[in-house]
Parts: structure tokens; C-alpha cells; sequence
């Protein structure tokens, strides 16, 4: 199994840095949150993007892709009431695909719970189709461009708008592209009354990308979930994308959570 990483565990670190530490403590991949790096990715010319991909591949690890994608900038919302927000929405997220491609990652996962609340006096049908059209262009550009745009259904106590890993599919089964999956997260998979490797099986081929974490919103092996039944559950169903590690909690820093998760991943995948 590929293991990746999230770069915003290594707060304060410059990207090379990062990619070093990563790709010495055995990741195959970084998977990159975008305000770590600009307010906007408009801002980050084509010649960072490529220094940036240059960059990973001097230290021989990838570029899993982008994540946390709406935190900046500000005033975004994927199904705003107001139409010229949905549309300012819209359009980034074409610029997040070519982002996303320009730094050689095949995966874009949306969480973003704070800007896909549905709004007092919105139907959940109205969000549903907001949210769409939200997409529809960047799917479109996701095909072009050999990315997959992954939704990630989170925990009622995180958003009220696609909780569990069902909804999220008959979400992305509606565009019909290859490029518009689902997303895993063991954290809130954790909320689900199912079984987390019922979900895995229930959930495959849909989707495209598996972050690993705990429901504590730490690390894997810094909490009580078993990832032995979970690694078993994605080899069996052929899962062949990358494991990444995301947390929440970074009391115990980016070195220790990198290396002690890694470690525990190879164990419970061995």
C-alpha cells in the first residue's frame, strides 16, 4: 500500500523540508493544502508549480494532491443562497483542477464543511442541486486534466449537508464521470452506525482516495481504531490509491506523527 501524508502537519516548515522529512521517514506521497502555500492558488505562478514538482521529484516522493481546498480564500461557499458566490465557487474550483495538475497529484479532496452547510431556509434538495452546479465545471476540467475530484462525506457534528459515505455516492454517481468519486476518512467513517470496513466494501469502486486518522483526530495508532480490519477490508476490495495520514491534533509534532503513523500503517498493512 502507497502511504501519504498531509503537509500541514509540518506547521512552520518550509515545502522542501517537508518533502525531505516525508520522503526519509518512508511516505510515497505529500498531499498538499493550498493556504499552506498561497491565500489563493491564482497566486502561485506556473513557475512555482513547477519548482514545486521538481521539487518532489528530487526527493523521489509525489504529489498525492490537494486538500482542505476552501480555508482561503475567504468567502466561498459551495451552495450559497447568493448565486454570484456559487459562481465565484465555481470558478476556483476549475482553478484548484489546474492547480491540482500542475503539480503532477491525480486527487482533489473536498471536506470543507464550513462553506457546504446548508443555510437556514434552503431545502436540502436546493443545496443538493447548488452544489452541483457547484461542480459541473470542474468535473469537466477533472476529466481533462486526469485529476478525480473527491467528496468527502463528513460527521453531523462537522457539517448537516452529506454524512455518510452512501449520500456521497449517489452524489458523485450523478455526473457520471470517472473523474468525481468519494473520499474515505476513518474519523468520519467513525460517526457512521455501519462498521467501518462494511462501509469500505458497501462503498467500492466509488471511491478514489482513503485518509487515515483516528476518531481522537489524531494520527493512525494514536487512538483506539484497530486499522488491521481496515487494511484487510482495502486489500480485499483492490484498493490501490494512497493511505494518507490526516489529523487535527499536532501536540506531539510533525516528526513523532509522522514517523510513529508510518510505522503503525506498515504494521497493520504487513
Amino acid at each position: 500500500m502507497k502511504f501519504a501524508i498531509c503537509n500541514e502537519i509540518y506547521q512552520g516548515w518550509k515545502l522542501e523540508d517537508t518533502l525531505a522529512h516525508a520522503a526519509r521517514v518512508g511516505y510515497a506521497a505529500l498531499e498538499i493544502a493550498p493556504f499552506t502555500l498561497a491565500n489563493s492558488v491564482s497566486e502561485i505562478s506556473a513557475t512555482e508549480r513547477q519548482r514545486i514538482r521538481d521539487l518532489a521529484a528530487r526527493h523521489q516522493i509525489a504529489i498525492a494532491g490537494l486538500h482542505w481546498l476552501l480555508v482561503k480564500p475567504e468567502g466561498l461557499y459551495l451552495n450559497h443562497t447568493d448565486a454570484g458566490i456559487r459562481a465565484r465557487t465555481a470558478k476556483y474550483f476549475v482553478e484548484l483542477v489546474d492547480c491540482c495538475a500542475d503539480f503532477g497529484g491525480p486527487i482533489m479532496v473536498v471536506g470543507s464543511p464550513k462553506q457546504r452547510n446548508v443555510l437556514d431556509g434552503v431545502s436540502f434538495q436546493q443545496a443538493w442541486d447548488w452544489t452541483a452546479g457547484t461542480f459541473r465545471d470542474a468535473v469537466k476540467r477533472a476529466e481533462d486534466r486526469g485529476v478525480t475530484i473527491c467528496f468527502e462525506p463528513l460527521a453531523p457534528s462537522e457539517t448537516n449537508f452529506i454524512n455518510t459515505a452512501a449520500d456521497a455516492i449517489e452524489f458523485v454517481k450523478s455526473f457520471n464521470s470517472p473523474n468525481f468519486k468519494i473520499i474515505l476518512d476513518v474519523k468520519a467513517m467513525s460517526s457512521e452506525a455501519k462498521p467501518i470496513p462494511h462501509i469500505i466494501r458497501e462503498s467500492w469502486p466509488h471511491f478514489a482516495h482513503f485518509h487515515a486518522n483516528d476518531k481522537n483526530l489524531k494520527g493512525p495508532g494514536f487512538g483506539d481504531v484497530d486499522f488491521k480490519p481496515i487494511a484487510a477490508t482495502l486489500r480485499e476490495v483492490g484498493y490501490e490509491g494512497f493511505v494518507s495520514v490526516e489529523v487535527f491534533k499536532f501536540d506531539e509534532g510533525a516528526e513523532a506523527i509522522a514517523s510513529r503513523s508510518i510505522e503503525y500503517l506498515k504494521q497493520a498493512f504487513a
